[in-house]
C-alpha cells in the first residue's frame, strides 16, 4: 500500500496524462496514474477511443473514481486506415505518421485542456508539442520517460552531444547493433525536421519523470543529469497487479503444477516484435535440445497467421509432447510469473518487460531485437540478473548456443539470487521514490 502524501488530501491536485499509442508507453502512464492517485492526485488519462478499452482494463475498479480517461478525437488521414491508431495495429515504419496524426490533433487537445483546466500536464517524451500547448493556457507541463536511464542517456549522448564518450562500455551497444541504431537516428533526424518531433527538446520546465529506480540505475540517472542539466525524478518501477483471476489458463496452471520448481522458461516477444522463419526454427531446436520445460507465446504479424503445426518444425509438437505449451496471446503475464514452477524468461529485453521479470523476481534470458534492446539486455547482464544468448557476427541465433544458455540458467543459482534480492530491493524503495516525485510535483504546481 502506498505511503500517503498528507498536503494532497488537503487540496487535490488535477493531472492530465498523455501517453504515445503503444501499450509499452500506456502501460507505465497507467501505473503512474495509480501511484498518484493513491497520494490524493485527480486523474484524467487523454487517448483515442481505439486505446480506450485497453486503458479501462488496466484501471481497477478501485480507482474508478479518481482516474478516469478523456477522450481525444483525431483527424481522419488517408494513410491510416480507420481504427488503427495504436503501433500494434501499424508496422513500425508507420510510426511517424500516428505521430503526425496526433499534432493535427492539437486544436482538440486544447479544447480538453480548456474544459479540464488541469493543475499539471504529464506528456510523453514523443509528443513534445503537448507541453506548448498547455503552457499557452498557463498550465506546466513536463515530460514522462517510459524508458530507463541508460538508453536515455545514450541516445542524448549520440544525439546531442556526439563529441562526448560515453563512460559505460558495460551497455555499449555491439557492431550490428550500433548500425542499426545509427540508420534510427538518422531516419529519426529526418522526421524530426518533418515532424518536429524531439523526444529532447527542452522546455520551460526542465524537470522530467522517469520509469526507472535508483536502486538499478543511480549512476545513468546521475549521468545524465550532468550531461544535460535536466533534473531526473524515478517514480519507481511499474509494479503489476498481483490479483488473479485464473479462469482462462486453469490447464496452463495446472500443467505448471506437474512441473519442478524453477524448471519452465516463458518464450514471448511482446505484442510488436516477431520472430522470422529462421529464428523460430532455431529457437525451437534449441528449446528441443535444451529438454527445458517451456510456454511458448507463438505469434505471427497481422494478415501474416500460419498454423502452428506448419510454423514449427516438422515433428516438433510430437518430439516435445508434454514439456511444452503454446498460446497465442500472453497479456496477463502475472498469473504465470508467480507460479514457483518459472525459472527463467526468454525476453527480447523492451523496459516494461525486464522491469516485470525483476517484480517477480524471474531470471532473464535476453534476445534483443529491436531499439533500446540491446542495452536493457547489457544492463540486466551488468545487474546479474540475466544471461544473453550470443549471436554470431552476422546476427543470428544459434539453437545450440540457445540450449546451452538455458541450461546454465534452470540449473543455475546465483542468477536467481540476484534478481530476487534486487526485486525485493526494488519493492522496499518503491513507495520513497514515489513519495518524492509526489511531492516534487506538488511544489511544482505551487511555484
Amino acid at each position: 500500500m502506498a505511503t500517503k502524501v498528507p498536503t494532497t488530501r488537503r487540496s487535490t491536485l488535477r493531472v492530465l496524462m498523455f501517453p504515445w499509442l503503444a501499450y509499452g508507453h500506456i502501460s507505465p502512464f497507467l501505473d503512474l496514474a495509480k501511484k498518484l492517485a493513491d497520494r490524493g492526485f485527480s486523474i484524467r488519462v487523454c487517448s483515442t477511443v481505439i486505446s480506450r478499452e485497453t486503458i479501462a482494463r488496466e484501471i481497477p475498479e478501485k480507482y474508478s473514481a479518481s482516474i478516469k480517461i478523456v477522450e481525444l478525437c483525431l483527424p481522419k488521414l488517408p494513410e491510416i486506415p480507420p481504427n488503427c491508431h495504436t503501433t500494434n495495429d501499424l508496422p513500425p515504419d508507420m510510426d511517424h505518421i500516428v505521430l503526425k496524426t496526433l499534432k493535427l490533433s492539437k486544436p482538440n487537445f486544447s479544447k480538453i485542456l480548456q474544459n479540464l483546466k488541469p493543475d499539471l500536464v504529464i506528456y510523453d517524451l514523443l509528443l513534445q508539442w503537448a507541453e506548448g500547448v498547455a503552457n499557452e493556457q498557463g498550465i506546466p507541463a513536463m515530460k514522462f520517460v517510459v524508458m530507463g536511464a541508460a538508453v536515455f542517456s545514450y541516445f542524448y549522448n549520440s544525439i546531442r552531444k556526439p563529441e562526448v564518450e560515453l563512460p559505460f562500455q558495460d551497455i555499449y551497444p555491439g557492431k550490428i547493433e550500433l548500425m542499426k541504431i545509427d540508420e534510427l537516428i538518422e531516419k529519426s533526424t529526418r522526421e524530426k525536421e518533418l515532424d518536429d518531433v524531439d523526444p529532447f527538446a527542452e522546455g520551460n520546465i526542465q524537470i522530467m519523470l522517469m520509469s526507472t529506480s535508483r536502486t538499478i540505475e543511480a549512476k545513468y540517472i546521475d549521468y545524465f543529469t550532468k550531461l544535460s542539466n535536466w533534473k531526473v525524478i524515478p517514480v519507481g518501477l511499474p509494479i503489476k497487479n498481483r490479483v488473479t483471476n485464473d479462469a482462462d489458463y486453469v490447464e496452463l496452471i495446472n500443467w505448471l503444477g506437474t512441473k519442478d520448481e524453477n524448471s519452465t522458461v516463458i518464450v514471448s516477444f511482446g505484442c510488436e516484435y516477431f520472430l522470422r522463419k529462421e529464428e523460430m526454427e532455431e529457437m525451437a531446436f534449441g528449446l528441443e535440445l535444451s529438454n527445458v520445460n517451456f510456454i511458448w507465446v507463438v505469434r505471427f504479424p497481422k494478415g501474416e497467421e500460419q498454423n502452428l503445426e506448419d510454423a514449427l518444425p516438422k515433428g516438433f509438437l510430437e518430439r516435445i509432447g508434454e514439456r511444452g505449451r503454446f498460446l497465442d496471446k500472453f497479456a496477463t503475464q502475472s498469473r504465470i510469473l508467480n507460479h514457483p514452477s518459472v525459472g527463467g524468461y526468454i525476453s527480447p529485453c523492451g523496459w516494461s518487460n525486464v522491469i516485470e521479470c525483476l517484480d517477480f523476481g524471474v531470471p532473464i534470458i535476453a534476445m534483443p531485437i529491436h531499439l533500446d534492446q540491446p542495452m536493457n539486455a547489457k544492463l540486466m547482464v551488468e545487474l546479474g540478473v540475466a544471461v544473453e544468448i550470443v549471436k554470431d557476427d552476422n546476427g543470428k541465433i544459434h539453437r545450440q548456443e540457445i540450449a546451452e544458455t538455458l541450461k546454465g540458467v534452470i540449473t543455475g543459482r546465483n542468477l536467481r539470487a540476484q534478481v530476487r534480492d534486487i526485486s525485493k530491493n526494488l519493492k522496499s524503495i518503491g513507495n520513497e521514490e514515489m513519495d518524492v516525485a509526489a511531492k516534487e510535483l506538488i511544489q511544482l504546481c505551487k511555484n
